[in-house]
């Protein structure tokens, strides 16, 4: 598989690790204030980055770095991703996923095979707004829900988090999250930043 962008150091990305970043194309999702919005609508722009590439650089920071971040877009659009993180538990690296979780499915298979040791899962917005915020109308929220609930049992260690923008969220959308994800360890808020041009 290929990934459209490659940090190849992070402090922040995840948790208590010392990493790199990776970034998958394509989104489901059309969320006005995505950060990472080339990712989504122009999938061939930039540089690409080959999974041997990725592995061949893991494989010469063994000790180095202890963790992997995958992020997007979103990652599980990418019928490779399995076989990819694989090949990255291999090399005895941790294994973080960001995801909107629109396809619960493919992250419970990812962690029944204990390939996950962390997920970060946006929350969009409170489950009566989901459709606006991520610019679609009809969108069905049973699949994100079905997601949250999933992360909720504990099977895997997680976070949600919530980018919050003025024009999307009041407060009594986010106490209606807070409601639905109650009993979570970890819910981050953090405000919408203009990216620099």
């Amino acid at each position: 598989m290929n990934f459209s962008g490659f940090q190849k150091l992070t402090l922040l990305d995840y948790p208590e690790h010392v990493a790199c970043t990776l970034f998958t194309k394509g989104c489901n999702f059309r969320c006005p204030f995505c950060h990472n919005a080339l990712l989504v609508t122009e999938h061939q722009a930039g540089e690409q980055y080959s999974d041997t590439e990725i592995l061949s650089y893991l494989q010469k920071r063994t000790g180095i770095l202890d963790g992997v971040c995958i992020t997007g877009g979103e990652p599980l659009l990418q019928p490779e991703l399995p076989t990819f993180i694989r090949q990255v538990k291999a090399l005895g690296y941790q294994v973080k996923l960001d995801t909107n979780g629109s396809f619960p499915d493919r992250l419970k298979a990812l962690a029944a095979e204990g390939l996950l040791d962390y997920v970060a899962m946006d929350i969009k917005n409170s489950m009566e707004r989901y459709g606006e915020t991520v610019a679609l109308p009809d969108f069905d929220t049973k699949p994100v829900e079905e997601s949250i609930d999933f992360l909720l049992t504990g099977s895997v260690p997680f976070e949600f988090r919530t980018t919050v923008v003025a024009e999307f969220h009041t407060i009594q959308d986010i106490v209606a999250i807070a409601k639905r994800i109650q009993g979570a360890p970890k819910y981050f808020l953090q405000n919408f930043v203009i990216p620099a041009v």
